[in-house]
């Protein structure tokens, strides 16, 4: 099939934090789109504001830049192991890929998984050596370790014999030596993408096929779909057929066509084959489907997604605070929502719960789902969530289980708690390495044994440690794990948490709530030192006399609360526990609040 030579349809793939939207930073603003590049800013394709906060990309995003008459459609990707889904459904949009490996680093587990998907698809891949500003950087021990990755999965000759580029992309520099003096800008990277990667094969005389990779919402035009055109020619006002996953075939029309343009997107009367196109009139388009010629109706391959491996409970919110911060509280509500966002996330799978108002959500990790849970709570929804469960498989009547790849890498002296910590939870360990005070350890672990692990591994290390996972698969199940152990202080009484009952429960162990905050009955404002529940007030006042003595009122220092962000209240809560998010809140509480109830509860379990 003839290949075009105008066109490069490329995305950037890396393990997390290693540089890929500070590169097309670089490559949008050196390559003449913009009038005046400085004014820009930098992180250009992190839009969203959850994406800005925290400094990481989680949804995938299309860009197009020119260059020496050639238009390059760039996907910048994310390099989380939780946002997966969106880094395979663009492999089937792009003919290929950059690589991306920090200097010092190496390839991380992120960047065996997205280079495994882009190997699998035949993609001819530019390696690029990020970061090599760094004063620790060891280029050669960084592009040794990335060719044994290449052969390690399964490589072809030609997949091996991959072209090398130097970058600082935060300085917008790259060369084809690894000598930062000599790189004036980041022309030798383009030169090199027009060069070694290959045109998209695609041949417009045969009857029209485009392959839909992403859902977007247009305020003028409605739903639209995001694909790349595999033959023919679409044309606006073109009569399509629409080929659903079950196969079924619907007629349509398009009523837009847009083409990428820099960062946004620009209307034409058509698009050959080879291009990444945004379509525009066909209402209940998902991601997956096929838009084809009416006359000739061929549907392409459905893609395939891995499956989800962690499951949470979303409900209406039950507590007596219900209703009070939140513009949408109905299970309608949250419903509509999550049927909104499966629509845009291949990687989510939606279920009705056990009980009245509740979903049961599935994903393919922690950071996946409370993504979701903080872009509600921002939109003026208020709702409960369960603690994250595995979700179990079965295998020749076997119970199986997902099983995770951990790479720790922490100071000496603290590898001794973290291999006992791993221990129990069931950490099989595969691999210890000291260098330079620093140790490296890597785990075979169930996911199981990883929630709630987190937060208490910065602890462990002082915050100096790093942890990367990488989903292994399914395997049998291990045994119980109980290492999430912890006693909660719950409230017994409804009103304003007083510094005076903060006094004296801040000895007890540690608080989640400030004098001044409103709880409710069942309410968990802090945890016990012991491992065991313990009911308290928090609003206890001191009683007033009208006698005043020298020792009466001294001054007591008062702790800060620990601070519970989304994320920590998922990883700390039990079984017997619920996160509750709001607008403005995120509580914790028991999932029965009446203490009479929660015994009878447990006396029956």
């Amino acid at each position: 099939m003839p290949a075009r030579d105008d066109l490069r349809n490329i995305a950037i793939i890396a393990h997390v934090d290693h540089g890929k939207t500070t590169l097309v930073d670089a490559l949008l603003k050196q390559s003449n789109t913009f009038r005046d590049p400085d004014a820009m800013g930098t992180t250009l394709m992190d839009s969203n504001e959850l994406e800005r906060e925290r400094g990481i990309t989680i949804f995938a995003k299309n860009a197009a830049i020119r260059w020496k008459g050639t238009k390059i459609n760039i996907v910048d990707t994310p390099g989380h192991a939780d946002f997966g889904g969106e880094v395979e459904r663009i492999m089937n949009l792009v003919d290929g890929c950059l690589l991306l490996v920090d200097a010092k680093e190496g390839p991380m587990p992120q960047t065996k998984f997205v280079l495994k998907k882009a190997i699998a698809a035949g993609h001819k891949i530019i390696v690029v050596i990020n970061k090599i500003d760094k004063p620790a950087a060891r280029i050669q021990w960084v592009l040794d370790k990335t060719f044994d990755l290449f052969i390690e999965l399964g490589a072809t000759d030609e997949q091996a014999n991959f072209p090398v580029v130097y970058a600082a992309a935060v300085q917008g520099k790259a060369g084809l030596a690894p000598d930062l003096a000599s790189m004036a800008d980041i022309t030798p990277l383009l030169d090199q993408v027009v060069a070694n990667l290959p045109g998209p094969e695609a041949d417009v005389s045969k009857p029209l096929q485009i392959s839909v990779v992403n859902v977007q919402y247009d305020n003028y035009k409605g739903r639209t779909a995001v694909g790349r055109v595999e033959n023919g020619v679409v044309k606006k006002g073109q009569a399509v057929a629409h080929i659903n996953r079950d196969g079924r075939i619907a007629p349509a029309r398009i009523i837009a066509v847009q083409v990428f343009e820099g960062m946004g997107k620009k209307d034409v009367d058509q698009a050959e084959a080879g291009d990444v196109v945004s379509i525009a009139g066909i209402e209940d388009i998902q991601i997956g489907e096929t838009v084809t010629d009416a006359l000739a109706p061929v549907a392409l391959p459905v893609m395939e997604i891995e499956k989800p491996t962690v499951k949470m409970t979303f409900g209406v919110n039950t507590s007596p605070f219900a209703g009070q911060e939140g513009e949408f509280t109905t299970s309608r509500n949250i419903k509509e929502r999550l049927d909104r966002e499966v629509q845009n996330d291949v990687a989510l799978r939606v279920e009705p719960g056990t009980g009245d108002g509740t979903f049961i959500v599935s994903g393919r990790g922690e950071l996946h789902l409370s993504v979701l849970i903080e872009k509600m709570r921002r939109e003026g929804f208020e709702l409960q969530v369960s603690r994250p469960q595995v979700i179990f498989g079965e295998e020749n009547g076997a119970a199986t289980e997902p099983y995770e790849q951990v790479y720790i890498e922490c100071p000496e002296g603290n590898a001794g708690v973290v291999i006992e910590k791993m221990g129990k939870r069931r950490g099989d360990m595969k691999d210890m390495k000291v260098e330079n005070g620093t140790a490296f350890l890597e785990f075979e672990i169930p996911t199981r044994g990883l929630i709630g692990y987190r937060s208490e591994f910065l602890t462990d290390t002082k915050g100096l440690g790093i942890l990367n996972t990488l989903l292994l698969g399914y395997r049998p199940k291990a045994g119980d794990i109980s290492a999430n152990a912890h006693g909660a202080m719950i409230s017994m009484e409804q009103g304003t948490v007083m510094g005076y009952a903060v006094t004296n429960l801040q000895e007890r162990g540690a608080m989640f709530v400030a004098p001044g905050a409103e709880v409710y009955v069942g309410q968990v404002i802090g945890e016990n030192a012991r491992a065991e529940d313990m009911e308290v007030n928090p609003c206890k006042e001191k009683k007033l006399s009208n006698m005043r003595s020298k020792g009466d009122g001294a001054s007591v220092a008062l702790e800060p609360p620990r601070d519970m962000s989304l994320e920590r209240s998922l990883e700390w809560i039990g079984d017997d526990e619920l996160v509750e998010a709001t607008p403005k809140n995120v509580r914790i509480r028991k999932a029965i609040l009446d203490s009479v109830q929660r015994k009878r509860a447990e006396l029956k379990a």
